[in-house]
């Protein structure tokens, strides 16, 4: 998703001046290094971006989804023959494994039985950005940062074979332009696993800020977009206001509408909650949890991938 407010932090935590030009840093370090506490600035930021973005999509003036024009053309072959995303990127991602991917499957059904209309994210590029390098280059600019990166490649590719960070609590998270499947940092292993303090201490956001370290060890110049705490895939986008009643000036004529929506988001939140979030004693069931490098280990991708594609540099040994 990527709104004015994707990149905003709204954990509420008080990160002051970090010791380290490592943004991840910040965080880790106000939290003093415990998991249970940068879990829980996962977990209020993500409440409060959707207690935010309900209040905008439930306003008196919302005018309709932020459609976004490069993918609009994209899905409209016919209008606009031949016509390519211009924006290039370098990225490190995490793929689902295949137990998530059927898990986002059944979410996309739901979705589309409400707004039949939503570009939903194929299983094949579905991904979790573990690291942005730089985006919005021309592929020349690309070329050039993948060469100063190419010997630490495998290695970052690799880093989770001994850097396993755990993921759970699926939840939907939303805003005017996309729909994503988030999760929050684990403070423990399952309870179907012996727990060991190193492996309960070792969060996704540690392995962000790690990734960023080897990264900078290169010489590359990590430029990303934004560093919230937020760990989410997108699973479906808006292209089109079809379904959507507007006045003459643009403003949604029925605010029923929003709020339906807006409850078909939260019934499956609450679906998500009771079927797959940790109970006290119990295994996390298929789909409620997520060891990053799980089946596939990290994916350097470079090119024109913000919706799934581009070109891969070089895809990590998973486990």
């Amino acid at each position: 998703m990527a709104t004015d407010n994707s990149f905003r932090d709204l954990s509420g935590v008080g990160v002051g001046a970090a010791s380290s030009e490592n943004p991840y840093h910040a965080l880790i370090e106000a939290c003093k290094g415990d998991p249970a506490l940068i879990k829980r600035c996962y977990q209020i930021h993500r409440q409060s971006r959707n207690k935010q973005q309900a209040a905008t999509l439930l306003s008196p003036g919302f005018t309709g989804w932020l459609l976004d024009p490069v993918l609009q053309k994209l899905v409209d072959a016919e209008r606009h023959p031949g016509y390519s995303d211009p924006r290039n990127c370098l990225v490190f991602w995490a793929r689902p494994p295949e137990h998530l991917r059927k898990l986002i499957n059944t979410i996309q059904e739901r979705l589309v039985q409400f707004n039949p209309d939503l570009w939903l994210m194929p299983a094949d590029c579905l991904h979790m950005t573990a690291l942005e390098l730089t985006h919005s280059r021309s592929q020349a600019e690309i070329e050039e940062l993948v060469h100063v990166l190419r010997s630490k490649i495998p290695e970052i590719t690799d880093y989770t074979l001994d850097h396993r960070a755990r993921l759970v609590q699926p939840w939907l998270s939303y805003d005017s332009q996309a729909i994503a499947l988030s999760f929050l940092p684990c403070s423990r292993l399952s309870v179907s696993e012996v727990s060991t303090h190193e492996a309960d201490a070792y969060t996704y956001h540690h392995l962000r800020r790690d990734l960023y370290d080897l990264c900078s060890t290169s010489g590359a110049t990590v430029a990303s977009r934004y560093v919230v705490p937020s760990a989410h895939l997108t699973i479906a986008r808006f292209v089109t206001h079809e379904g959507l009643q507007r006045n003459d000036q643009g403003v949604i004529s029925d605010p029923g509408y929003m709020a339906k929506w807006i409850q078909h988001l939260n019934e499956i939140n609450v679906w998500l909650e009771e079927e797959y979030w940790p109970r006290p004693d119990s295994l996390i069931k298929e789909g409620g949890e997520w060891i990053v490098g799980e089946e596939k280990g990290l994916e350097c991708r470079k090119g024109t991938l913000w919706y799934g594609g581009g070109e891969r540099v070089r895809l990590g040994r998973g486990f």
